[in-house]
């Protein structure tokens, strides 16, 4: 039976055939083994992975061609509806072991009609640091796109952000969804209403299926819903995580509620609510205190574009579920990285997050280690009592914090046996280890730091056991 994705339902109105530059060489670096697995191409041969995903032949039963898809969205606060793909394309749409639907899109690909002045190409190091961060925030149990595979391209390109020239690269990432806000943002701007149902039919018809209803108004307001759910979901694990994004511009999100563009991200060395990843954000409008509230003014966006089809008022529902999305799973993610069930008393747990994370911030605690070292509560006492950060933990200011710890019971106590938790340190992300990995590859083509620092996030992720 020939697969037909369901992508094609659409591509008349929301994408544009493309094809991959031809870069002069094909070096593969990356390969995800795991994933490759999930969506059943584990079986590509070493010479059939960089046919797929260096010159990107299509995969049989798929896209005959790449689709680079069109959308609008607000950067940094002002509209913008000169985007859309701009180097990358969606490659192919397949289904993993559980029949979800899943695509690989890519970064880097060459320049397509929404290229503008841009050479739609990624330097190498952009997509070193995708690796990195994309498997980092899966181990911590985020919502987040997968990097599936990278090839080097050989080119040399100039970019004002890294010494230049610097190498080349191609990345295919996995999402469940490469629709963004900025696609429905798009049709309603140019308005096309047909092709706004369309688009909404094709989204609960592949994401969010418990949206359905006969009636056009209420599928939209319930595929709102759903996707409100999902992007507070999102957020909330960032916010336990230490995650900075960086660009959280509309056409960023997208309507699975998973992590994807990365740009300038970083993760948190200390608790800072004031933390701006992004050089560029000179406003802070991004930083990390605020990324609860502009996930809520990016479905706002969303609820806009919306209006073609439902009321607004109807629509104001449809944002409700955000909030309180955010809020459980803000407590429930805070409490998964330490290891600890929560007491069920949402005001209980509330203001627990509100005494450990303010407790972070004034002592200037280490993110990474905090969490690390109180993974599992009162069964961690000695192995925190043992940290670098042991006199943090003495001092009188933590001692509430120290109690409500101990209130809450330990999830899967034998997890502290796993070698991840009897090690001396926690893996953690911050810049300066990210420039570490990456200076010997700049310098001697040396990837084993890389390797190592990827199979100490590995050993995270099977410690925190997220399935």
């Amino acid at each position: 039976m020939t697969y037909s994705p369901p992508i094609l339902d659409i591509a008349d109105f929301i994408a544009d055939p493309v094809d991959s530059a031809d870069f002069p060489l094909h070096k593969l670096r990356y390969w995800n083994d795991r994933w490759a697995s999930a969506i059943g191409l584990d079986t590509l041969s070493a010479e059939e992975r960089v046919a797929h995903f260096g010159r990107f032949e299509p995969l049989p039963n798929n896209l005959e061609r790449p689709l680079a898809l069109r959308y609008h969205g607000h950067q940094f606060g002002t509209y913008n509806p000169q985007l859309g793909d701009g180097r990358g394309f969606l490659f192919a749409q397949l289904r993993d072991d559980n029949s979800r639907l899943l695509d690989l899109g890519t970064k880097g690909s060459g320049q397509t009609p929404w290229s503008r002045q841009g050479d739609g190409r990624l330097t190498l190091k952009g997509a070193v640091r995708e690796i990195l961060a994309a498997n980092y925030l899966e181990a911590l149990g985020v919502n987040t796109s997968k990097p599936f595979a990278v090839v080097e391209t050989g080119e040399q390109l100039a970019r004002n952000d890294e010494p230049s020239p610097t190498r080349s690269a191609v990345l295919t990432r996995l999402s469940h969804s490469h629709i963004r806000f900025g696609s429905f943002q798009r049709l309603a701007y140019l308005e096309q209403d047909k092709e706004l149902a369309r688009l909404v039919d094709y989204v609960v018809a592949n994401f969010h299926p418990d949206a359905d209803d006969d009636d056009v108004a209420r599928k939209a307001v319930n595929m709102l819903s759903a996707i409100s759910s999902a992007t507070g979901h999102m957020i909330g694990q960032w916010m336990a995580a230490g995650f900075v994004h960086g660009v959280m511009n509309t056409d960023n999100f997208n309507i699975t509620g998973e992590t994807f563009d990365f740009g300038p991200w970083r993760f948190l060395p200390v608790s800072d609510p004031n933390f701006t990843a992004a050089y560029f954000d000179q406003q802070g409008l991004y930083r990390f205190g605020r990324q609860p509230l502009q996930g809520g003014w990016a479905l706002q966006q969303l609820a806009s574009a919306l209006l073609p089809l439902a009321t607004a008022e109807a629509l104001a529902t449809g944002l409700k579920p955000y909030e309180r999305a955010y809020q459980e799973s803000f407590v429930a993610h805070t409490h998964a990285l330490l290891g600890l069930e929560p007491l069920k008393d949402m005001q209980a747990d509330t203001e627990f997050l509100q005494a450990f994370y303010a407790w972070m911030t004034n002592s200037g605690a280490s993110w990474p280690h905090t969490f690390f070292d109180w993974f599992g509560g009162r069964d961690s006492e000695t192995r925190a009592a043992a940290s670098p950060q042991a006199p943090l933990y003495s001092e009188e200011t933590f001692a509430p914090v120290r109690e409500s710890l101990f209130l809450r019971n330990p999830v899967c106590p034998e997890r502290l046996n796993h070698a991840y938790f009897k090690g001396p340190a926690p893996v953690s992300l911050l810049i300066e280890e990210v420039e570490a990995v990456w200076d010997p590859i700049a310098n001697s083509d040396d990837w084993s730091a890389l390797q190592a620092k990827l199979n100490h996030i590995e050993q995270a992720r099977l410690a925190y056991d997220w399935a």
